[in-house]
């Protein structure tokens, strides 16, 4: 699907309610995993691999960096479908231990003047039971899977651990890493968790239960030091990586946000960016970092690399411009490679402080 056919599919979809749209792009992601011939046509056209991109990370092959962040496939229900999109790896989730429903609708609104997005989902999806038996059908599918859990939104704080310790328990054996999800801003409280008590007790329990490699998503609200504190404690107490950023709750970005949920794509780049790079600044070569929120160019991807991440993510602007924006940050990645004389992505990961 090219640019130009996706902005009139957009005009269909904008009409409709944002989840209704989600709902309809979803039965089109399991049409296409049900038909073989649709699977290898979209990858043929938007999956781009180069010796170049390729890496070698928790064990498994990347053959491009570009993933799909959480929140699209909460039930790991489309995994076999992201590569027809053009992604090198996939994050499902947030999953919690036990199904929910999540917040009252409306909880997803368009924020179409800043090509950005704000949802207050809270976490709803049908658990880890139904997410495990999702990822038992991949007996033969090798494609990179990062599963992220959080915690049931009727667990009080005192109790959290207990979720992410029956999480580690259910997914011990499957995916390529997990990621523990304590800056969602949609879930009461959920944030008060990032402080340095529960990351070094989540992490210590976490080593006892798993060898996955278990990674930190932090929110992007927190002042750089506070942030770099968090990640540092995170990395000693056994963290594999860190990504950044969450959604952010800085609705001063923009007159058209709603007072609550998370605001996610253009509005949230330059601030996801700037928390990143300082992040990066500390501990690049020291973990492994992935960068998430805003990235809708090839440009702004290599910018995130050269500040340190080794992968990057993509969600909010896939809606604004379709699964073309994938192959196009990728194709433009090889060129920008190219024309500073890399030769392999890994040469320009961290390049701003080489």
């Amino acid at each position: 699907m090219s640019l130009c056919s996706y902005e009139n599919l957009k005009k269909i979809l904008f009409k409709l309610d944002p989840e209704t749209a989600h709902t309809l792009a979803s039965i089109g992601l399991r049409t296409v995993t049900n038909c073989p011939l649709l699977l290898r046509f979209f990858k043929n056209r938007y999956f781009v691999t180069h010796p170049m991109l390729q890496q070698e990370i928790f064990g498994r092959t990347f053959q491009n960096p570009v993933g799909l962040g959480a929140g699209f496939d909460k039930n790991g229900q489309y995994i076999a479908a992201m590569p027809t999109l053009g992604f090198g790896f996939t994050e499902i989730g947030t999953v919690t231990p036990r199904p929910q429903d999540g917040n009252p609708k409306p909880r997803l609104f368009r924020l179409i003047e800043d090509n950005s997005i704000q949802n207050a989902m809270g976490f709803n999806n049908k658990g880890s039971y139904y997410m495990l038996q999702q990822l038992k059908k991949l007996y033969f599918f090798d494609y990179p899977i990062g599963i992220n859990i959080g915690k049931n939104k009727i667990t009080p704080e005192n109790e959290a651990l207990r979720d992410y310790e029956t999480l580690f328990k259910a997914f011990k054996d499957h995916g390529d890493y997990i990621v523990i999800n304590i800056s969602s801003p949609n879930t009461p409280g959920l944030r008060d968790l990032q402080n340095e008590h529960f990351i070094k007790a989540i992490f210590a329990m976490a080593k006892e239960i798993t060898s996955q490699p278990v990674l930190l998503k932090i929110a992007p609200d927190m002042e750089p030091e506070d942030a770099i504190s968090l990640c540092k404690t995170a990395v000693d107490a056994g963290a594999a990586g860190i990504i950044a950023t969450n959604t952010t709750i800085d609705y001063s970005l923009t007159p058209h946000a709603r007072n609550f949920g998370g605001i996610s794509g253009a509005l949230l780049k330059e601030k996801s960016y700037q928390l990143f790079k300082a992040i990066g600044k500390e501990l690049y070569g020291k973990t492994l970092l992935i960068s998430v929120g805003g990235i809708d160019s090839a440009e702004e991807a290599y910018r995130r690399i050269k500040a340190g991440a080794s992968l990057v993510q993509v969600y909010s602007m896939l809606v604004y411009k379709g699964p073309a924006l994938i192959k196009e940050i990728n194709e433009g990645l090889i060129t920008l490679l190219q024309k500073d004389g890399y030769n392999h992505i890994s040469e320009a990961i961290g390049a701003d402080y080489k």
